[in-house]
């Protein structure tokens, strides 16, 4: 660790220097800050600032095929759920703690809206657990973030949300989970059958830590079947997969590989996977993918 430390500075130090990176940091704080600010100011308690018209947006109910909006926005006050681990992270204690309990009071997912499993896992699901590891952590690495009374309740939320995430894994044939799911009414009728690999195998280290919070394996198993299922896909060739497969027959409907958008954070979860559970499984699944780029990807 020492080495690798001593490479990056020597690499880096000199086009990175410790004025320069703090000059960044205190720019990206402000920006955060504003951003934040603003949507507390201008779009609470919808889902997120739609900054053209300064004011709050939600999901798109009169247009449901809008799934650039309708994937993400889940009527639960997205932007603030989602920042609540930054706000830690960046030590502001007072609002990270005032937040937590918004949140807590306000937003729930007993909501009739149909949202994306991927992003409602990564954005939602992920900050609900964050936020809680960084309250209830011993050493409070970021300061005093600790709650007064706090019982676990974005705990509970976590695994209220997963639960209603749960249907998208049910009734496919392959144990890839749908890509929608309806928070109150499972999937939808008219769900599409095709789901992009990163997007299906990118839900495990979420999942993952929730079962071990819960001592519940449901959540991890179903999250770590799907990757099984798609990693068992692959080329037999090449070894490399494709970006976008039916669910229920296994075929591969986009059969281009890469490491952008639609495949990128399966890799990404392979090795944050390890990281987190020990399981030798995963790192080498990411050490074969990564091979597998290294020979058939062009450079």
């Amino acid at each position: 660790r020492g080495r690798g430390r001593d490479e990056y500075e020597k690499r880096y130090s000199g086009a990175f220097p410790p004025q320069l990176r703090a000059q960044m940091r205190d720019l990206a704080r402000g920006m955060f800050v504003f951003g934040y600010d603003n949507y507390m100011a201008h779009a609470f308690p919808q889902d997120e600032l739609n900054p053209i018209h300064c004011r709050g947006r939600g999901p798109d109910r009169g247009d449901p095929s809008n799934l650039n909006i309708n994937d993400v926005l889940g009527n639960y006050s997205l932007t603030l759920v989602d920042a609540l681990d930054t706000l830690a992270i960046m030590g502001n204690s007072s609002e990270f703690q005032k937040a937590v309990k918004l949140v807590i009071d306000t937003v729930s997912f007993d909501k009739d809206s149909t949202v994306q499993v991927f992003e409602a896992t990564i954005r939602v699901l992920g900050s609900l657990l964050s936020a809680h590891r960084i309250i209830t952590d011993s050493k409070q690495p970021f300061g005093d973030m600790t709650i007064k009374d706090y019982d676990n309740e974005l705990l509970h939320m976590a695994h209220d949300l997963a639960v209603r995430l749960l249907p998208a894994f049910e009734n496919t044939k392959t144990g890839i989970p749908y890509p929608r799911v309806n928070l109150k009414t499972g999937v939808p009728p008219d769900s599409n059958n095709e789901t992009c690999t990163a997007g299906a195998g990118s839900l495990l280290v979420e999942f993952g830590i929730l079962s071990r919070l819960l001592g519940d394996s449901t959540f991890e198993w179903v999250a770590r079947r799907a990757v099984k299922a798609l990693w068992n896909l692959r080329s037999n060739d090449t070894g490399l997969l494709g970006n976008v497969v039916n669910i229920q027959t296994g075929r591969w409907v986009g059969k281009q590989s890469g490491l952008g958008a639609g495949l990128d954070s399966f890799y990404e979860y392979l090795l944050k996977s390890y990281i987190l559970f020990g399981e030798k499984e995963d790192l080498e699944m990411f050490n074969a993918a990564y091979r597998s780029i290294q020979n058939y990807l062009r450079r």
